[in-house]
C-alpha cells in the first residue's frame, strides 16, 4: 500500500508512479517460425478430414436423394418438407425436452455432493472424497450401460429382485418394456449423477472462493443455505451458463445409451432424433433424408448455443456498465 508523509513519498510508490507515467515504448510483434505452422499441419488436415469434410458432405447430400456409391438426384428442399411432415422425428423432441429439464435438474446432486465437500476440513478428507467422487468417470459408458440394463431386468434384475425380497411385488415393473417407464429409467442411469462435469465445475469453483469469506459467513450467523444463494450460486453464473451450452449440445446429440437397451422402444416411448436419423439411413435407406436430419439438428445445436453465448456476453456487460 501506497504510504505517503508531508516531507516524502515512499520511494517504491515513486517507482510505481515513475513507471505508469514514462512512455512505454511499442512492443515489437513477435514472428512465428514456419515450424509451428508445418506443425500445425497434421492436426490441420486431420480435423478437415474426419470433422469438417463429413459436416460439409452431410449438408450437402440433404438437398439430394443420396445413394452412396451409386446415382444421386438432386431434389432441393424436398427432404426438408418431408421432415415438416414427419410425425414421429417432431413426438421425439418431447423426449429431448424431458431429457434436457431432467438434465438440468439432476445439478442439485453434484452441487449439494460440492457444497458438503467444500465443507470437510480436513484436506486429506477432501482428496479422499473426491477420488471416490469422481473414479466413476474413467468407466466406459458401454459398460455403465449393460451395468444397469442387468439392474432393469424384469425377472432376474436387481431391483426388482430386491423390490420382491422386500415383499414390495407391486412395485417391480418391466422398466425397459414398459412405455410410460422407460424413457424416465434411461434417464436415472448414472444415479446420483455426481460423477461428471458438473460436480467437478461446482466443487473447483468453491474451492477457489477464499476461506475467509466462508470463515466470515460463519461469524456473521450466515447459515449454509443463506451462503449458497448469497455467495455460492452468484459466483457460479459463468459454470452454469457454460453447463447449459454443454447440456444443450448433449441434449440434441442423446441416443447412445436409448440405441443400446431400447433402440427407441416400446412403443417409440424413447425415440430421439439421433434414434429416428440413423434409422432412416440405415434402416430405410433414405441416406439423403438422413442427412437432412442431421443438418437440422447441426443447426438447432449451434443456434442454441449462440443464444446463451449472446445472453451471457450481454448479461457480463451490463455487470460491468453496473460497476
Amino acid at each position: 500500500m501506497a504510504i505517503q508523509t508531508p516531507d516524502r513519498v515512499v520511494p517504491d510508490t515513486v517507482a510505481i508512479l515513475a513507471d505508469t507515467t514514462a512512455p512505454r515504448r511499442p512492443r515489437r510483434r513477435r514472428s512465428i517460425s514456419w515450424g509451428a505452422y508445418l506443425g500445425l499441419a497434421p492436426l490441420a488436415i486431420m480435423l478437415g478430414v474426419f470433422c469438417y469434410y463429413p459436416a460439409a458432405s452431410g449438408i450437402f447430400h440433404s438437398f439430394w436423394n443420396w445413394n452412396p456409391g451409386g446415382e444421386s438426384t438432386f431434389t432441393g428442399l424436398e427432404n426438408y418438407a418431408t421432415m415438416m411432415s414427419d410425425q414421429l422425428w417432431w413426438e421425439s423432441f418431447k423426449n429431448l425436452g424431458i431429457i434436457f429439464l431432467f438434465g438440468v435438474v439432476s445439478w442439485v446432486i453434484p452441487l449439494a455432493a460440492a457444497e458438503l465437500l467444500i465443507s470437510l476440513r480436513s484436506e486429506r478428507a477432501q482428496f479422499v472424497y473426491r477420488t471416490l467422487l469422481i473414479v466413476p468417470m474413467a468407466f466406459p459408458g458401454v459398460v455403465t450401460a449393460l451395468i444397469w440394463s442387468f439392474l432393469y431386468q424384469p425377472n432376474d434384475g436387481v431391483i426388482n429382485t430386491f423390490l420382491k425380497s422386500i415383499g414390495l411385488d407391486a412395485l417391480a415393473q418391466n422398466w425397459l418394456g414398459d412405455p410410460h417407464l422407460a424413457l424416465i429409467s434411461l434417464l436415472f442411469i448414472g444415479f446420483p449423477f455426481i460423477a461428471g462435469l458438473p460436480f467437478l465445475m461446482f466443487y473447483s469453483t468453491l474451492q477457489n472462493v477464499p476461506k475467509e469469506i466462508f470463515e466470515a459467513c460463519s461469524l456473521d450467523g450466515v447459515n449454509r443455505m443463506q451462503r449458497l444463494f448469497l455467495i455460492d450460486l452468484p459466483l457460479m453464473g459463468r459454470q452454469v451458463q457454460l453447463l447449459l451450452v454443454l447440456v444443450i449440445i448433449e441434449t440434441l446429440q442423446y441416443g447412445f445409451v436409448a440405441y443400446i437397451l431400447t433402440s427407441g422402444g416400446p412403443d417409440n416411448a424413447t425415440t430421439v432424433p439421433v434414434l429416428h436419423m440413423l434409422s432412416e439411413a440405415f434402416n430405410g435407406g433414405n441416406w439423403g433424408y438422413a442427412a437432412a436430419l442431421s443438418t437440422t439438428l447441426f443447426v438447432l445445436t449451434v443456434v442454441f448455443s449462440t443464444i446463451v453465448a449472446v445472453a451471457k456476453r450481454r448479461d457480463s456487460t451490463t455487470n460491468v456498465k453496473g460497476m
